[in-house]
């Protein structure tokens, strides 16, 4: 699992799990995440609005979020 952080903000990402269907990225409204090889990662966080599009739309629950 990684770990990103902002200010109180933490989104987690099982690499484990991600199978990179990039459902987050699509579903992000503010482009908090980037593919790199294959896996999600939260490059831009300090972006997120905590709107949580993305924990539900992650269809093999690989992404944690602080505000949850």
């Amino acid at each position: 699992m990684t770990s990103y952080s902002f200010e109180d903000l933490q989104i987690g990402i099982d690499e484990s799990k991600c199978t990179g269907c990039e459902e987050c990225v699509m579903a992000c409204p503010v482009d908090v995440f980037v593919m790199v090889e294959g896996k999600s990662t939260a490059k831009n966080i300090s972006e997120c609005i905590e709107c949580m599009a993305c924990v539900n739309v992650c269809p093999v629950d690989a992404i944690s979020h602080s505000s949850c």
